[in-house]
């Protein structure tokens, strides 16, 4: 079970570390074409989603693959979960429904992450 929980990780990491890079490094021209709420939102908050979704990711492998605090694992999966509750709330106001599944997924991935870390397949010691 833990390696499907290292998969999981690896996967939703993969996803954030994805979407935070194009977030952060891309022009807002760019990313308006096929994120159009980035064209009517500050690119200062576009900016710092992007990080906040690149150092999530991050998060979630890091720690555990050094054996470094591997509970910051957790704390990144909760992190992204209310990133990921925000980007859910955003998309629905804005009445922009297809872009409610992908973060609705996000979420509950990083909710499985939370629940699996803590009470199915704790890291050891």
């Amino acid at each position: 079970m833990n390696i499907v929980f290292w998969i999981l990780q690896v996967l939703v990491a993969l996803a954030f570390l994805a979407a935070g890079a194009m977030k952060t490094f891309s022009p807002i021209s760019t990313l308006s074409k096929n994120m159009s709420w980035t064209a009517q939102t500050p690119a200062v908050l576009v900016r710092l989603i992007g990080i906040c979704e690149i150092l999530g990711g991050l998060g979630l492998i890091l720690p555990p693959m050094f054996h470094i605090l591997p509970w910051l694992t957790i704390a990144a999966a909760i992190g992204l979960a209310i990133i990921m509750v925000g980007a859910v709330i955003f998309h629905i106001a804005r009445k922009e429904i297809p872009n409610v599944t992908p973060s609705a997924v996000l979420l509950i991935l990083a909710i499985l992450i939370i629940v699996g870390r803590i009470a199915i397949v704790p890291f050891t010691a």
